[in-house]
């Protein structure tokens, strides 16, 4: 008999993904329905009462670049914190039979060894512009974990490298880096600006993963992962925000320059994961940055 599918934050461009992803692969019956506000309980688990998923995909909670950080951190960490209270006690409640809680990859110290390892995790303290955001990712996992030690479920968890792809949030307030800049550099182009600004030093490293490869890596582990600690999800390769800079100025065709600003926050000095599990198990990511970036532009062009 096909498993139940429901995507929690299904409406997110990586929920969109991991929807399209497994709908594609025949993974399942996806549960199509009007998600229920998932900060609210007794919403949470009337859903679950009423579609009773088998597996779930926990993606759900409201996220945001460094500005969005700085500006609403206590917003933002009590959403997560809520959100993933919700989703992941109403699915044990309800009998699902396995669980994929996401988190991102600034719950990792910024002191820990590079590539971040799951072993650095909680090992020192985190990065001031995204610590309440990363302390409720963490406690999901957490969370996760506890289930599964008092109940013997199979609910994992998986830490994702820097997501991008249609979909995305492009609003300034909320997109990050590629978004921004990709959204940025378009809007320059399109009023013959002849400067875009990129803050921070262009020092920082990031290691970039286009959401269908992402969504493609959570079934890989999802099929294959039942290790109790998390998963890194990544494709082992990180760019200087300054080369990301450049190559967005070239997909999309800008002939301006570009200003650092070093007064802005640059964030992480490295966000890039130690992925040798997942790759030891055989995936690979199929679409590399300069063609990720240009799919990305090109759906920016017709939806935006």
């Amino acid at each position: 008999m096909s498993s139940r599918i429901y995507v929690s934050g299904a409406d997110t461009f990586i929920g969109r993904a991991i929807a399209r992803c497994a709908s594609q692969r025949s993974f399942g019956e996806l549960i199509v329905a009007r998600e229920p506000d998932l900060t609210d309980r007794r919403a949470v688990d009337a859903f679950f009462k009423l579609h009773r998923p088998d597996v779930v995909f926990a993606t759900g909670g409201r996220t945001a670049g460094i500005g969005g950080n700085v500006r609403a951190p206590a917003d933002l960490m009590l959403n997560n914190l809520l959100t993933s209270t919700n989703v992941i006690s109403s699915a044990f409640d309800a009998g699902v039979k396995r669980l994929q809680y996401l988190a991102s990859s600034c719950i990792y110290p910024p002191s820990a060894a590079q590539p971040f390892k799951i072993d650095s995790l909680w090992s020192g303290a985190l990065e001031p512009s995204s610590n309440a955001y990363a302390t409720a990712k963490l406690a999901g996992i957490r969370l996760c974990d506890a289930y599964r030690r008092q109940h013997g479920v199979m609910f994992t968890s998986a830490v994702t490298a820097d997501a991008y792809g249609p979909f995305d949030d492009f609003t300034p307030e909320n997109s990050h880096v590629v978004a921004a800049l990709l959204g940025r550099i378009h809007e320059a182009t399109t009023v013959a600006r002849t400067d875009v600004e990129v803050w921070g030093s262009g020092m920082p490293q990031r290691e970039f993963i286009y959401v269908d490869d992402l969504a493609d890596a959570c079934l890989f582990a999802f099929e294959r992962y039942e290790g109790a600690e998390p998963i890194n999800l990544g494709t082992g390769s990180t760019t200087s925000i300054r080369e990301l800079a450049e190559t967005i100025r070239d997909v999309v065709g800008y002939r301006g320059g570009l200003t650092l600003d070093a007064r802005k926050p640059d964030g992480m000095p490295f966000k890039g994961l130690d992925s040798s599990v997942l790759h030891g198990m055989g995936w690979r990511p199929q679409i590399d940055l300069p063609i990720g970036l240009r799919l990305t532009y090109e759906w920016f062009q017709s939806f935006c």
